[in-house]
């Protein structure tokens, strides 16, 4: 971070800073429960409280391994026929559950006016790959035949998530082509996504450490997630991208996945696709749940949603 390093913004220093005096242990040196609580500590200090709303209700779906926990978001008690929004949380498919992405689901729930449902999928390494991405292809399925449960009559779906949950976004948006659920994918937004490996790029060397994601992060999650890289349900740059639907790609310039993200955006270009590309400037990755300890990602965030909102008319 000197005179000639990367772009910092100011706020964005002093949570960098704090972080730093902080000492934690690096995750690749706690265990997988010490790394969970430490997530969930981490966004309980730094993102913003949650929104007020007049539904938040716990529900579950059948699963490939049992039912899935799910949680719906809704600024009304109830509404005419439309989109929801599905919502699959990062945290490195190891890490995050519904409670980690809380208050950044009653923020999109809030900010976007539609439903959202948050699917709380398996996680490794009790359930390594391709576990996750089957809890939420099946979930999403069961949220696009509007079943009773949910109490919407949905019309389309908007799959959304950070980080791991931007990998399952691109991931479910490809499975929901290759055999369609009830209503149609109107717009997919992958948020500072994993979409190609990560290993070798340019931003994981440069912003190895120091920079909220970490290189050792990284290596932690992949072992215990064991995705097989040859398969585009890992790695979902290897998918077709031909007539995929929209997108809102969202990445982060101090991210050690920027690249991979920005790799997406190049292949939705390259296929022609309709597509908004957001980059977070001088920001880090997990902008989206660290907006009271940066304020500055609070705009940010709301781009992204004028965006989606955006994205969302055009489809009519």
């Amino acid at each position: 971070m000197s005179e000639s390093g990367p772009y910092v913004r100011d706020d964005v220093k002093a949570l960098l800073a704090l972080l730093e005096a902080a000492g934690a242990p690096p995750i690749n040196e706690v265990t997988t429960e010490e790394a969970r609580a430490a997530y969930q500590a981490l966004h309980d200090m730094a993102d913003a409280p949650a929104r007020e709303l007049a539904v938040i209700r716990n529900l579950a779906c059948p699963g490939p391994a049992g039912d899935i926990p799910l949680r719906l978001y809704d600024a009304r008690e109830s509404r005419e026929p439309g989109p929801v929004i599905c919502f699959y949380h990062g945290g490195g498919f190891v890490i995050g559950d519904l409670d980690t992405h809380h208050n950044l689901c009653t923020e999109i729930a809030y900010q976007m006016d539609l439903p959202v449902v948050a699917v709380d999928y398996r996680c490794a390494p009790e359930a390594p790959f391709p576990a996750a991405i089957e809890d939420c292809v099946a979930a999403t399925r069961w949220i696009a035949g509007s079943p009773a449960e949910l109490g919407r009559n949905v019309t389309g779906l908007v799959p959304i998530g950070d980080s791991a949950g931007g990998n399952a976004t691109i991931v479910v948006t490809q499975a929901l082509m290759r055999e369609a659920a009830a209503v149609p994918v109107l717009l997919q937004v992958p948020i500072f996504p994993l979409a190609s490996d990560w290993q070798g790029s340019a931003s994981t060397e440069q912003f190895a450490e120091g920079f909220v994601l970490t290189k050792a992060a990284m290596e932690f999650f992949e072992a215990a997630y064991q995705p097989d890289k040859t398969d585009w349900r890992a790695m979902p740059i290897l998918g077709d991208h031909a007539g995929t639907p929209p997108a809102v790609l969202v990445t982060a310039s101090l991210d050690p996945i920027r690249d991979s993200g920005r790799d997406y955006g190049a292949a939705l270009s390259g296929a022609g696709i309709d597509h908004v590309f957001i980059e977070v400037h001088g920001g880090t990755h997990s902008f989206t749940n660290l907006r009271q300890a940066v304020p500055s990602y609070q705009k940010d965030l709301e781009n992204v949603f004028a965006a989606m909102k955006m994205m969302l008319a055009r489809q009519g």
